[in-house]
């Protein structure tokens, strides 16, 4: 990725504002499985935390089709969509498969209809540095600027560090989505199962839970016991439908 490093070393961006930024991502983003809101939270992030940075969108390609987009102004959502056509600095940078920087839209020519939307909108300048999430997913972090020439070669490394951060996290919170639908699904299956069924009733009815407690309950007893969760729910379910004795 080239930087042009058109200032000196000391005005690039210093050791504990790099950490104290990639730590604000990483803390708005560790407990989030929803990936729309993933990107929701990293676009204000983004925004708030760096200087000279007037807005911030992400633009979302999943399996090469649009898959969302998130910015932290509404009125300037439609930039980072590519359902208004896919000819922007963010579908630049993630075909090229690197950072696209414009500090001056004013004689920028590469994307015409694109640059006339945004110059209306208030927007100067702009990076866009691609987000690889993972095999199926990649997307463009978008940094806007309302002033002409605002945008530094220190914004670049500050995008730079952004977009691969966030590829991480929002990797992660893809896995969790994953996992979790998955947990749903066993969940699904677990519960059709008659006798399974019938024993998260018993303990439904015993201690007044509902059924994802109940189906916890007996998770745990065969995970303690070291036996396969249904028979776990077949001796539940025959002791408690033994006959008492009188």
């Amino acid at each position: 990725m080239n930087l042009e490093m058109r200032e000196p070393v000391a005005e690039t961006l210093g050791v504990l504002e790099t950490a104290a930024l990639l730590r604000e991502l990483t803390a708005g983003l560790i407990g989030v499985d929803d990936f729309d809101e993933a990107l929701d939270v990293l676009v204000r992030i983004a925004c708030d935390a760096v200087a000279g940075v007037s807005w911030c969108g992400f633009t979302a390609l999943r399996a090469g089709e649009p898959a969302g987009v998130a910015a932290s102004d509404a009125r300037l959502a439609g930039l980072d969509d590519l359902r208004h056509g896919p000819d922007s600095p963010a579908m630049e940078a993630i075909r090229r498969r690197e950072m696209v920087v414009s500090e001056h839209l004013g004689r920028e020519s590469r994307w015409p209809d694109w640059t006339a939307r945004a110059r209306e909108l208030g927007v100067r300048g702009v990076i866009s540095a691609q987000v690889d999430v993972d095999e199926q997913v990649i997307g463009s972090l978008n940094l806007y600027a309302g002033a002409t020439d605002a945008l530094t070669p220190r914004h670049q490394l500050i995008a730079m560090l952004i977009a691969e951060h966030a590829g991480l996290l929002l990797a992660a919170v893809r896995d969790r989505a994953r996992s979790a639908a998955e947990a749903g699904q066993l969940d699904a299956t677990v519960l059709g199962d008659g006798v399974v069924g019938q024993a998260i009733g018993v303990i439904m009815t015993q201690r007044g839970c509902r059924a994802e407690e109940a189906l916890e309950v007996l998770r745990n007893a065969a995970t303690s016991l070291a036996i396969p969760l249904r028979e776990v729910a077949e001796r539940l379910v025959s002791t408690v439908s033994r006959p008492r004795e009188s």
